[in-house]
């Protein structure tokens, strides 16, 4: 449950902050919304902000804080592709592995704390932006979606997908 809660509480933090950047960038590729890739849920919160109407300036805004954000991070995450990328390359009985093992779960303890802080300090900022009218009406929609989660989670325990019988 607590698990479940959390990675929720992070979800949904992503969709927030990836979905103010998906509004600010408006339509490319012909029709298609930016970072709409087929994926599930990203689609969600790019049509929740454009629910809110931003204005011009709003979007301008959030585009901005959305691409500081990210460009003041960039280098830390290429530190940490590489430092993965090098853990990878070696082998478990290699001199040094498991220091190097050590050295990556400290590394990536530290980008998921920065992450997170990060992720705060941009909703925080972008919510900002927005006004009374727009903040209640996002909470509306926030609520909404927890009662259809809520209503989801009741339908699947109350319809559980039968098991694949084993191969004989």
């Amino acid at each position: 449950m607590r698990k479940t809660t959390t990675l929720g509480l992070i979800l949904a933090s992503a969709l927030t902050i990836t979905g103010a950047a998906f509004a600010a960038g408006g339509n490319h590729d012909g029709g298609h919304r930016f970072g709409d890739h087929g994926h599930r849920g990203h689609h969600g919160m790019h049509e929740a902000f454009a629910k809110l109407n931003l204005t011009d300036a709003q979007k301008a805004s959030i585009k901005q804080i959305t691409q500081a954000s990210r460009e003041q991070n960039k280098g830390q995450w290429q530190a940490l592709r590489t430092q993965r990328a090098a853990f990878e390359q070696m082998t478990p009985d290699q001199v040094g592995y498991q220091a190097a093992a050590a050295r990556l779960a400290q590394a990536e303890g530290q980008a998921t704390q920065t992450r997170i802080e990060q992720r705060a300090r941009v909703k925080a900022q972008i919510y900002a932006v927005l006004t009374a009218q727009q903040k209640a009406q996002l909470a509306t929609m926030r609520s909404q979606r927890e009662a259809r989660r809520e209503q989801w989670k009741e339908f699947r325990q109350s319809h559980p997908v039968p098991s694949a019988s084993p191969a004989q």
